[in-house]
């Protein structure tokens, strides 16, 4: 089960909650350590509950048998039955709204503002694969790119501030377009097995050479948005070029070996935990950040 949640892919959760909280603090002064944990729990136990549900649909839909080695290989070989996938998604989600009274109960935001971002948040992460799988025509990547995104970064501001503002939105997005990248380098990577499946995500449309230039500007266009934003606003918001030289590795490794393994992948996310860390950063030591006003 431990496996099946993915947990590399948590970074991706976490990243926004960390960017959304120090906005706050940078725009409203304001952070609660115990806000932050319930929103942080609150996120990882839906992106928990989505994974396991992506795991769960992914394997029903395709049929895979006992001899293929794909993802779902434990429900295959019946390690665990579909039924506990279900079970223990359930109470992740539930977990979920626990944190979410938690929110409510404890922020000066307005309870309608908190519930209508959370159960956004997880009828995103359940309609990626489950109900008309989202997945299956281009827009899973949209939508998980939207979620763990503007969507988590405005949630843990929301709660954080208590009050609603445009620019957590605005200043999410270059993190958003390193998490897509994530999900599309995995994609990319099994591109073959989702054209049988009839699975129309964005690296199928494009195939093997378009999905390699996407990868790369969805990694490298961030970089130019902090360029920017550093030399016409502030310097430390300019953090996360640090990170560059392992971006190039990684694209080098892309472009020569293509997505084979998981390897790419998790170093995606890898990546995208450094770069939304070191923008955090930098938007705490910034004097000056666009789309807010201190």
């Amino acid at each position: 089960r431990i496996a099946m949640l993915r947990l590399w892919t948590f970074s991706a959760a976490l990243t926004p909650v960390v960017l959304g909280a120090v906005l706050s603090y940078w725009n409203c002064d304001t952070f609660s350590p115990l806000l932050f944990v319930s929103t942080l729990a609150a996120v990882l136990a839906v992106n928990g509950a989505g994974n396991m549900v992506n795991t769960y649909f992914d394997f029903m839909r395709r049929r895979d048998s006992p001899s293929e080695k794909t993802r779902q290989r434990a429900l295959a070989h019946r390690d665990i039955e579909p039924t506990q996938v279900v079970n223990f998604a359930a109470y992740l989600y539930g977990f979920g709204m626990v944190c979410l009274w938690m929110l409510i109960w404890l922020s000066k935001a307005k309870s309608e503002h908190l519930a209508a971002l959370f159960f956004g948040g997880l009828s995103s992460s359940f309609l990626y694969t489950g109900g008309i799988g989202l997945k299956h025509y281009i827009l899973g990547d949209l939508l998980v790119m939207f979620t763990f995104g503007p969507l988590s970064v405005l949630f843990s501001y929301v709660a954080q501030c208590g009050g609603f503002s445009w620019g957590p939105l605005f200043l999410a997005l270059p993190l958003a377009l390193s998490t897509e990248a994530i999900l599309h380098s995995k994609n990319a990577r099994e591109i073959d097995s989702d054209r049988e499946a009839g699975v129309l995500s964005l690296a199928v449309l494009l195939g093997k050479q378009g999905s390699y230039l996407l990868y790369a500007l969805l990694l490298f266009v961030p970089y130019l948005t902090f360029i920017c934003w550093s030399v016409l606003y502030s310097l430390p918001l300019g953090l996360p070029i640090l990170t560059m030289p392992y971006f190039f590795q990684l694209e080098k490794k892309y472009r020569q070996e293509g997505p084979t393994d998981k390897e790419i992948t998790v170093r995606t996310a890898k990546l995208n935990f450094a770069i939304g860390m070191l923008f955090s950063i930098g938007c705490l030591l910034a004097s000056d950040i666009p789309f807010l006003q201190s």
